[in-house]
C-alpha cells in the first residue's frame, strides 16, 4: 500500500504550527512603531522648511530647487559626519535632547569653511529596538539645529536592527547639501604670510575625543550625575552634552558683509595642527600664540585629571577655538566687529608665514588651563 503525500498544511516550519506565522515584530522589528515616529517627525520637518524645498516628508527622496533658493552659478557642496562616543553619554544619562544639534553643527559648519549656504539635511537613526520618545527627542534636536543653520531637514531613515545594537542603544549619521556661487569658494588663492587667523570660541568639547574624555572620568572616578569639576551649576553628564556651536549664519554674513574673509577651517578631530593645513597653500605656514586662547574649564580638568601633556590635547581637542577666520590684516577687524556683532566671541591667535618645510603650523605660548 502505496503512502499518502504529507499535506502541506500539516508541515512544521521551525518547530511552529503553520498556523502561529511569524511575524516581522516576533523577529523584533515593529512597523507600526517606524510608521508611528513618521508621522511624529512630520511637523519638526516642516519647521525647517526654507526657500528650495519641493514636496513634503515621506517620499522616496527630497527634492530641492536651488534656482529657488536665490542662486545664479551654484557649485554644490556636500558633507557627512556624525557624533562619536558622545553618544554613549547621551545613552547613559538619557538626555537625548541636544545631540542631534551636534549632528547638525558637525557637518554644516564644514560646508561654511567652502563658503557654502547649507540647504538641506538628512539623518540616519540606527537602533536594536525602536523607543520613539527616545527618537523623537533626537530628532527634534536635529530639526532645531536645522532651523539654527538655515537648513530644510528634507528626509532620513530610521533603521531598527535587532542584533546589530544593544537595548537602548542607536547610532546617527547625518548628510548636509549645501552650495555657494562659483566666484565665492573658500579658501581663496590670495592667502599669504602675514594674514590674519581670527579664533571664534567653542562651547566647549563639541563633538571629538570623547574615547579620552570617558577615560578621565572613570580615572576621576566621577559618574555622568557627579557634580562637573569644571561647572558646579551642572552633573558632569549635562555638561559635557553641551551640543556643539553652530557658526554658520553669523560666519555667512561676515564672508557676504565684509567680503575680506579668505578662508576658514572647522577645527574638529586633530585639533588645530591637523584641520588649519588643509587650507594652507603650498609655502605658507601658520604660527599661533597659544597663550592668546582662552580655554573652556573643560580643558583644564582634563588636563589635570588626565594628566594630558599639551601637545596631545592640541591635536585631540579644540581647546577653545571652534572655528579659524584668515583675513589680510587691515581687513581683520572689519572680520571681527561683523562677527562680534552676531555674538561671537573672537581673539586673534596667530598669523601666516612663509614656511619653508617641517610643520605647517607652529606654537608659541602656553595654554591657559588654570581655570
Amino acid at each position: 500500500m502505496s503512502s499518502k503525500p504529507e499535506k502541506p498544511a500539516e508541515r512544521r516550519i521551525a518547530g511552529r504550527d503553520a498556523g502561529n506565522a511569524l511575524t516581522y515584530r516576533d523577529a523584533g522589528v515593529d512597523i507600526d512603531a517606524g510608521n508611528a515616529m513618521v508621522e511624529a517627525i512630520g511637523p519638526l520637518a516642516a519647521s525647517t522648511n526654507r526657500p528650495g524645498v519641493m514636496g513634503a516628508l515621506g517620499g522616496f527622496g527630497g527634492l530641492f530647487d536651488i534656482k529657488a533658493a536665490g542662486f545664479d552659478d551654484p557649485v554644490l557642496v556636500s558633507a557627512t559626519d556624525g557624533v562619536g562616543t558622545k553618544l554613549k553619554i547621551a545613552i547613559e544619562t538619557g538626555l537625548h535632547e541636544t545631540i542631534g544639534i551636534d549632528l547638525v553643527a558637525m557637518c554644516v559648519n564644514d560646508l561654511i569653511v567652502q563658503g557654502a549656504e547649507p540647504l538641506f539635511f538628512l539623518d540616519y537613526f540606527a537602533c536594536g529596538s525602536l523607543d520613539t520618545g527616545v527618537a523623537e527627542k533626537v530628532v527634534s534636536g536635529i530639526a532645531a539645529g536645522c532651523a539654527e543653520a538655515g537648513a530644510a531637514l528634507t528626509g532620513g531613515e530610521t533603521a531598527e536592527m535587532p542584533g546589530m545594537y544593544e537595548d537602548g542603544h542607536y547610532d546617527l549619521a547625518g548628510f548636509a547639501v549645501g552650495a555657494v556661487e562659483r566666484d565665492a569658494i573658500l579658501p581663496r588663492g590670495d592667502l599669504q604670510a602675514g594674514d590674519v587667523l581670527i579664533g571664534l570660541a567653542s562651547s566647549g568639547i563639541h563633538s571629538n575625543g570623547f574615547s579620552l574624555v570617558r577615560k578621565v572620568a572613570e580615572v576621576d572616578e566621577l559618574s555622568w550625575e557627579s557634580a562637573a569639576p569644571f561647572d558646579s551649576e551642572r552633573t558632569l553628564g549635562e555638561a559635557l552634552l553641551s551640543p556643539t556651536k553652530l557658526y554658520v549664519k553669523p560666519v555667512l554674513a561676515a564672508i557676504r558683509e565684509t567680503g575680506a574673509i579668505k578662508a576658514l577651517a572647522h577645527i574638529t578631530g586633530g585639533g588645530l595642527p591637523e584641520n588649519l593645513p588643509r587650507i594652507l597653500p603650498n609655502g605658507v605656514g601658520a604660527r599661533i600664540d597659544l597663550s592668546a586662547i582662552a580655554p573652556h574649564p573643560v580643558f583644564g580638568w582634563l588636563a589635570r585629571t588626565g594628566n594630558i601633556e599639551q601637545s596631545e590635547l592640541l591635536r585631540t581637542f579644540n581647546c577653545g577655538v571652534g572655528m579659524v577666520v584668515v583675513a589680510a590684516c587691515d581687513k581683520a577687524g572689519a572680520v571681527e566687529r561683523c562677527l562680534q556683532s552676531a555674538g561671537e566671541k573672537t581673539c586673534r591667535i596667530g598669523t601666516l608665514e612663509e614656511h619653508g618645510g617641517g610643520d605647517a603650523v607652529r606654537f608659541t605660548g602656553e595654554l591657559d588651563l588654570a581655570r
